[in-house]
């Protein structure tokens, strides 16, 4: 097997720099919760894939329905000859769907593809162009799903986004001074100043922000969203795709809050491991669509279907929903004790829902967010074989997406090696 050394030469010859990557190793293997490089070196993840291996690395029920269905096939097209797995897992995410009614389920390839069908899918429905997003949202990179993604570097710097039809306003912070009403006064200011509800198809919100940095979308703005949607005949889309599929404690994270979405954009955990994500909406919205408006080559792949059917079982069976709650009151526990006894680490806002959990690092001297010293933790948690990752507008946040079949020892090792760094960078500051 090659080293590390000999395929960084290759990586650099053969990829472009914009594909970044926040480790330096190369995966070899990988199990559960654990991964080692090729350099043969254990590492715990607190990754995840970027939010994606919520059933773990490699779970045995997703690998046996992958092997059972290549033994059968492994593509048609959708589009060209249908597959039951397709419909099996349609049945399903419809039964699971967050909202009353009739639902029914869109498979695609890529959270991106399933923002932008979802915002499709709204503007064919209500005959509308505009779109409502997020200041600190993230929604892709592909060109529309980046026009609704509301963070510059480095995702939109350079790139001469076509956004005339997005608009955007503050996401409520509080402890940044934004607050619902802060949120909704902008949503007020630019129905009379820029755009006129009857104009806007759609709002699209995270209950959870991903990328923008694990902030926690409050009960009052989704409500308020949703009256307000309904009074102006708007579709409000939740994109889900990393804080669904059993990440919070429940499917889906808006159902914290009691609001019925209109449509919801998955992916991530949705397989385990396996391209794959959808659109799970009113079946009045989804349609209003005419036969060929919607698809892909790839969308719901009979592999990615059998994984998702797996997924899905194993949430039920081993009971995830539950897992996700306890594993995040270990989280937050073990932190708060970090931020209580060790004040000199200098963390705060401790934060998110269920197993989705972030934390601000801050500058020990001003107590202002420090997107640096945060990447100097993450670096130093490496190191000593912890991967996990920072967000939010300026890289100040620290967030944890464990898988939630991690067993607690892997886990509180984990957490181990993070207070270690912590500690180890205000040592030598």
């Amino acid at each position: 097997m090659k080293t590390s050394p000999d395929l960084a030469n290759r990586r650099q010859l053969a990829v472009p720099r914009g594909v970044a990557t926040a480790t330096p190793v190369f995966a070899a293997r990988a199990e559960n919760a654990e991964i080692w490089d090729t350099d043969s070196r254990r590492y715990i993840d607190f990754a995840g894939g970027i939010g994606v291996l919520a059933t773990g690395h490699r779970h045995p029920r997703v690998l046996a329905a992958v092997r059972e269905q290549l033994d059968r096939y492994t593509h048609t097209a959708f589009q060209v000859m249908a597959y039951e797995p397709y419909i099996q897992l349609a049945e399903r995410l419809n039964s699971l769907a967050p909202f009353s009614g009739a639902a029914k389920t869109l498979l695609v390839t890529t959270g991106a593809e399933a923002v932008e069908n979802a915002i499709k899918i709204a503007r064919i429905a209500t005959g509308r162009a505009a779109v409502i997003a997020f200041t600190g949202a993230f929604h892709g990179r592909t060109q529309l799903a980046l026009n609704l993604t509301g963070k510059m570097t480095p995702y939109r710097a350079g790139v001469a986004t076509s956004g005339s039809d997005v608009f955007r306003v503050p996401f409520p912070i509080t402890h940044q001074g934004v607050d619902v009403h802060d949120t909704m006064a902008a949503l007020d200011s630019l129905f009379h100043n820029d755009v006129e509800p009857g104009r806007v198809a759609a709002i699209i919100v995270e209950p959870v922000q991903g990328e923008g940095g694990f902030h926690v979308a409050p009960p009052d703005l989704l409500r308020a969203l949703r009256q307000l949607c309904d009074r102006h005949g708007i579709v409000l889309v939740a994109d889900e795709i990393q804080s669904g599929i059993a990440r919070t404690g429940r499917m889906f994270a808006i159902e914290h809050s009691g609001v019925e979405p209109d449509l919801v954009t998955v992916a991530k955990s949705l397989a385990g491991g396996f391209p794959l994500a959808g659109v799970i909406g009113r079946a009045k919205l989804m349609e209003q669509v005419v036969p060929g408006g919607l698809g892909g080559t790839y969308g719901g792949s009979p592999i990615g279907c059998a994984a998702a059917l797996a997924v899905l079982d194993v949430i039920a069976d081993e009971r995830l929903l539950d897992k996700a709650e306890s594993l995040g009151r270990l989280l937050r526990a073990r932190l708060a004790e970090l931020e209580r006894s060790r004040p000199e680490v200098a963390i705060a806002h401790i934060r998110g829902l269920g197993a989705m959990i972030g934390f601000d690092v801050l500058d020990p001297a001003t107590g202002k967010p420090d997107g640096a010293r945060a990447k100097r933790v993450t670096s130093r948690a490496f190191a000593r074989g912890l991967v996990i990752l920072t967000c939010g507008a300026h890289g100040e946040t620290i967030r944890i997406l464990v898988p939630l079949t991690a067993a607690e020892s892997i886990v509180n090792e984990g957490l181990d090696i993070l207070a270690a760094a912590l500690a180890e960078q205000t040592d030598t500051k």
